[in-house]
């Protein structure tokens, strides 16, 4: 053992380990993952719909629950790889579990027992699955959480571990890295997709299952053949729980008064990492004042238990995330927004003519393909505009943080706004025509599906590169698991807006609720859409007069 490092179990010698001879098994572990997660990510709410016959209200529900958990998991794998097991065991054993649960429900799609009989289209008595098979469809979707809570906040760290960033060639290696990441990301969201997603929709669901299975066998055995060559750093203890330790003894000594000098705050040398003493949050300078030395301190000057006396370094820590919650909080309501596309809107997808020519017809999920589509077309202009005026001004000039956030909620505003006009329209028509399906063309959805990939080009984006710029090396996990975290409360707030809005509509009573059943042409998903609409632009006014005022100044 080395400076925090564990050589391999074939105690190969040091500089045999890492580099590119490692990083070329994560990156084929990777790929073959992300295409077998996001198969199910980009088709859950169909097969939820048409499988097991849920109504779109809980096809949705169950989705966004499944997302936010997921999201949410990532927090929990973060803290075990951080202080117990290390990341490469927490990537293996979440890739086995993801296996285990794509297993689960290759033998859902296989098996017709384990699904409730098939429905007709508009048909308003569908009969429903018992409650075994929905267990056995949960533990399978379940098994996927655990495994996404293992693999999302370890992936890009551990093939980041494989380079010495201390060194100019080693940080140049490093964002070679992050650049063939991404690439074969997109790559593989590409291929879910297109291929997969047909394969679902118009071949079998029991192949398109399998397809992500295999990919998650693949994916593991690329992963154990690189074995050998990966440098695995050992846990080094979690930061999650010094920022609980400040919080704790933050509330223990509520009734210590607040020093003015910093004599009085416990601050042991560290290395060049430490953070030094900062004025703002001084409340929380109460969990790094030492009260009495001799019963808080030991001989050599170190805590005797940190969860009663911090470090200085712990609080400012604490103080760094405590700083960024406003801009975070802003954040949410547009991954609201974000959400509805993936859950309503693939079922407007579904009532609506997708037919190109005779025979072929377009799968519901390709329609995901419009915000990443969207997005990437923006980035491009983006970076071109920049580059025009940096040759022409010879200035890096760009959209500050502010203006690309608040540009990001407007975005969201009018999003669900074209939402909800566009669904009145398809709406009107399936009414008028007596039809299950509108004979309008799902092309007509393009704009609210380009709204929301502009939602999160400026918006989603601008609030990862505050986490990640703004907070010290030290929290870099955290940044992640925070931005995961925000995504997941998306997802729970619209399950719940959703549940509020269909309870207030079964009180009320009436023939068209605005959610619910199996036919959108009997509801007002419009109306709903208007609803997050508002909420999106009271968003707007909380960041324009309140949150923009914990931005950091462009200098720091």
């Amino acid at each position: 053992m080395e400076s925090g490092r564990l050589h391999s179990s074939f105690n190969r010698p040091k500089a045999a380990l890492g580099g590119w001879r490692a990083v070329r098994f994560i990156l084929g572990n990777e790929t073959f993952e992300k295409l077998a997660s996001m198969s199910l990510i980009a088709n859950l709410v169909l097969y939820l719909h048409t499988m097991y016959n849920l109504d779109s209200v809980d096809s949705a529900y169950v989705f966004q629950i499944w997302s936010g958990t997921t999201n949410f998991a990532a927090l929990a794998g973060a803290f075990l790889a951080d202080a117990y097991l290390g990341r490469f065991y927490t990537l293996l054993f979440g890739s086995f579990a993801s296996l285990l649960g794509m297993g689960v429900l290759t033998l859902g799609a296989g098996f017709p027992e384990m699904r409730p009989p098939p429905c007709r289209h508009g048909e308003s008595n569908c009969p429903q699955p018992h409650p075994w098979q929905l267990g056995f469809l949960y533990l399978g979707l379940g098994l996927l959480v655990i495994g996404a809570g293992g693999i999302r906040p370890c992936n890009i760290s551990f093939g980041a571990d494989q380079f010495d960033t201390n060194t100019e060639k080693g940080r140049a290696k490093l964002e070679s890295f992050l650049n063939w990441w991404y690439l074969l990301f997109s790559v593989a969201l590409v291929i879910a997709l297109t291929l997969v997603v047909y394969v679902q929709t118009s071949i079998s669901w029991t192949l398109g299952f399998a397809i992500p299975t295999a990919c998650f066998v693949f994916s593991i055995l690329i992963f154990l053949l690189g074995r050998r060559f990966y440098i695995c750093k050992t846990p080094q203890g979690s930061v999650f729980a010094d920022m609980a330790k400040v919080l704790v003894a933050t509330c223990r000594k509520r009734n210590v008064p607040k020093f003015t000098q910093i004599d009085h705050l416990h601050d042991p040398p560290m290395d060049s990492s430490k953070l030094s003493h900062t004025d703002r949050f001084l409340v929380f300078d109460k969990a790094a004042t030492v009260v009495d030395s001799s019963t808080e301190l030991d001989e050599q000057g170190k805590s005797k238990n940190e969860w009663k006396l911090c470090s200085v370094h712990q609080v400012e820590q604490f103080k760094c995330v405590v700083g960024i919650v406003p801009i975070w909080v802003a954040g949410i309501p547009c991954f609201i927004s974000m959400q509805q596309m993936g859950s309503f809107g693939i079922l407007q997808a579904i009532q609506m003519n997708r037919f190109i020519g005779p025979h072929f017809q377009i799968p519901p999920a390709w329609m995901s393909l419009t915000p990443m589509i969207a997005l990437s077309i923006w980035i491009y202009i983006y970076e071109k505009f920049v580059e025009f005026m940096k040759k022409k001004n010879h200035k890096n000039k760009r959209f500050s943080m502010k203006t690309r956030i608040e540009i990001g909620i407007v975005m969201s505003v009018i999003c669900m706004v074209v939402a909800g006009i566009l669904e009145n329209v398809r709406r009107n028509s399936a009414v008028e025509n007596k039809s299950f399906v509108s004979p309008l063309h799902v092309w007509m959805l393009i704009p609210e599906f380009a709204l929301s990939g502009l939602t999160e080009a400026f918006a989603a984006i601008a609030v990862m590169e505050l986490l990640t710029t703004h907070l010290p090396e030290s929290l870099r996990t955290v940044a992640g698991a925070i931005f995961f975290l925000s995504l997941s409360l998306g997802s729970y707030m619209s399950s719940v807006l959703m549940a509020i809005v269909s309870k207030i509509n079964r009180v009320e009573g009436g023939k068209s609720g605005w959610l619910g059943g199996n036919d959108l042409n009997k509801n007002r998903l419009d109306y709903f859409f208007y609803v997050v609409g508002v909420i999106a632009a009271f968003n707007f006014l909380y960041f324009r007069f309140f949150a923009t005022h914990f931005l950091p100044k462009p200098n720091v």
